[in-house]
């Protein structure tokens, strides 16, 4: 009888292209998205729309090249150097609280030689790794608390701490993916109860230490409120309410591109509500068919990619990346939809912005990578 044997095969194949495939129609959608939105900021600013859009062409270009280089290296020899790069992310963290550049009310960027950057984005990257690559080392004793959990907790606690003084929904999106990673990777359940217990205390202290959280969390609450009885009181959850009014504008085919009003009235309509604007002149379809290709890169992330996987480690690094880039994406679409308090969480390869780019960039390439070392059926 013919018997069915697997054998790995090493990186004789392409990477997966439908997952890049997918990625490159996400940046088409962006730039379109970009261009239309940010009229109204380059006038602000007396600068030409098209000026900025080709600054954004040249990040997205960078990015899509910083991609294709990590799908090119062995993903095992990215998780030997994550260490470096998250303590390095630790520093710039650090230097953030002192030195950052506030905007919007909150210190996320820092200066380096005129350029703008995000630490966050490199801090939740490199964190994702290196948690992967504990876990791997760890799974002869990966249910100890002392030998393994708490190792891992500390680099998660110590990490989103960071990220949360002046990023707290990024720190609390990046713990919820920490969890689900070192669930899936065997940690004892009851451990992982107490590092929610933690996360949520964190949350906690963080939110009440902070006025404009703390507003955020009341207009959401008030919106939600009014629109129950009706009542709409433009004081309380103004960009909520201007990016619903933009969705309801779009109806089922939108009002056309470059057609958007309510990228006038929009708090970075470029960025944090770029779904609303999309929504607008693409209509419910537009928004079903950005959302769709989001659904796209979870199931090759999960079903084909890390089903595929020829370890524990290219497992939990593809579900780790995946769940990086669709959270990121589906939290912006309920945050200007109104399920979401705002939390300022870009929408990966569409939302105007720099680092975030890259780094989205650098967590696909892990991905592509992934796919090339998979199991297969002779």
């Amino acid at each position: 009888m013919a018997t069915s044997v697997e054998e790995i095969d090493h990186g004789k194949r392409g990477s997966d292209r439908v997952l890049l495939a997918v990625v490159v129609v996400l940046i088409m959608v962006g730039l379109m998205a970009v261009y239309s939105s940010i009229a109204y900021f380059a006038e602000t600013k007396h600068v030409s729309a098209g000026h900025l859009v080709f600054g954004h062409l040249i990040k997205l270009f960078i990015a899509f090249i910083i991609l294709l280089i990590f799908s090119k290296i062995d993903y095992h020899k990215v998780m030997r150097f994550s260490r470096i790069a998250l303590v390095l992310s630790w520093i710039f963290l650090a230097a953030l609280v002192a030195f950052g550049a506030e905007k919007y009310g909150a210190k996320r960027w820092i200066d380096i030689a005129g350029f703008s950057f995000q630490p966050s984005s490199m801090a939740a990257a490199s964190l994702l790794v290196y948690v992967v690559a504990l876990i791997q080392q760890k799974q002869e004793y990966i249910k100890d608390f002392s030998k393994a959990f708490v190792p891992i907790m500390f680099w998660v606690v110590t990490t989103c701490a960071l990220i949360g003084i002046e990023d707290f929904s990024s720190a609390a999106l990046l713990m919820v993916i920490c969890l689900m990673v070192m669930f899936i990777g065997r940690i004892n359940v009851l451990h992982l109860g107490g590092l929610i217990a933690i996360g949520v205390l964190g949350g906690f202290l963080l939110i009440s230490h902070s006025h404009e959280r703390q507003q955020r969390i009341k207009s959401y609450v008030n919106n939600i409120v009014h629109v129950k009885s009706d009542e709409f009181a433009l004081e309380d959850g103004y960009q909520t309410q201007q990016a619903e009014i933009a969705i309801a504008r779009g109806e089922l085919f939108g009002v056309g591109p470059g057609k958007s009003a309510q990228r006038y009235f929009l708090p970075a309509p470029y960025n944090d509500f770029i779904f609303a604007i999309i929504s607008e002149e693409y209509g419910l379809i537009g928004a079903a068919f950005v959302l769709m290709l989001y659904v796209i890169i979870l199931t090759r992330g999960f079903l084909y990619i890390a089903k595929n996987a020829i370890d524990s480690a290219g497992v939990l690094l593809a579900i780790a990346c995946t769940l990086s880039i669709v959270l990121y994406a589906f939290f912006n679409a309920a945050v200007a939809s109104g399920l979401f308090p705002v939390t300022g969480l870009p929408m990966p390869f569409v939302s105007y912005g720099g680092t975030n780019l890259l780094f989205s960039g650098v967590l696909i390439g892990i991905l592509l990578n992934v796919s090339k070392h998979k199991r297969a059926k002779a």
